[in-house]
């Protein structure tokens, strides 16, 4: 009698949590909805002049910064081979969104960096600053099951406007904060280019943009760590 009334508590709580998330989701949702198209504009610290050459205005706007207790050419190394999928997490987010957009399962074999990964599935790169910045861009239509990436010269992305796309751009950076300190950046912006993308990006966007910020945010760690931890191996060796 006490198992069978633990058990119906159990399930009252995970229905309620359920419900709760449920709840907590929709409004998200509803609320990113609301706020497409309202990106906030950068502040002096995040202003991107590389970047702005081929977005200079955009729909949607993700930015995230860590600081990291090595020189900056090291930490841009770092960034540039740290692998998307590192987490579990991570690794989950893209399962989820192969169910819920009835995907095919990519059986491809990838480059683990996120620079060569992205590269090896379509995206091209605009412009980059030795040891500081890269700046990438493609069109893509996201919101399809099997979405695939085209990416443009440098000379062409800013003037792409073909219907029923979106343009993507977005950035690892590092700024130096002294000879042995910097902050990593990352940011992605998004534009599209006629009123039928648009309306099919903004539901998209509401609906997936969770995981999408949530991959983004985790990747801040890893980069962090792998940078503190080579620029010890540097410190070490250099002292013998």
């Amino acid at each position: 009698m006490a198992i069978s009334f633990k058990a119906r508590s159990l399930g009252s709580w995970v229905s309620v949590g359920v419900a709760v998330a449920a709840a907590a989701y929709s409004s998200y949702a509803s609320l990113t909805w609301l706020r497409y198209g309202r990106a906030a504009r950068s502040s002096d610290e995040d202003k991107d002049p590389l970047l702005d050459r081929f977005m200079p205005a955009y729909e949607v706007v993700e930015r995230h910064h860590i600081r990291v207790a090595a020189p900056a050419e090291t930490t841009f190394a770092a960034a540039c081979e740290t692998s998307l999928l590192s987490s579990p997490i991570s690794r989950a987010i893209f399962r989820a969104r192969e169910i819920v957009l009835g995907s095919t399962p990519d059986s491809a074999q990838h480059p683990a960096g996120v620079l060569a990964f992205t590269k090896s599935i379509g995206w091209g790169v605009l412009a980059e600053v030795p040891d500081r910045e890269v700046v990438m861009g493609a069109v893509t239509q996201p919101w399809l099951a099997d979405v695939t990436f085209r990416a443009q010269a440098p000379d062409d992305f800013a003037a792409f406007n073909e219907p029923g796309y979106v343009k993507i751009v977005w950035t690892l950076r590092a700024d130096p904060l002294g000879p042995a300190e910097s902050v990593f950046r990352t940011e992605t912006r998004v534009i599209a280019t006629d009123r039928w993308a648009r309306r099919k990006f903004r539901r998209y966007w509401s609906l997936l943009s969770p995981g999408i910020i949530m991959i983004r945010a985790l990747m801040l760690q890893p980069v962090k760590r792998e940078a503190e931890r080579r620029a010890r191996v540097f410190s070490d060796i250099g002292r013998k």
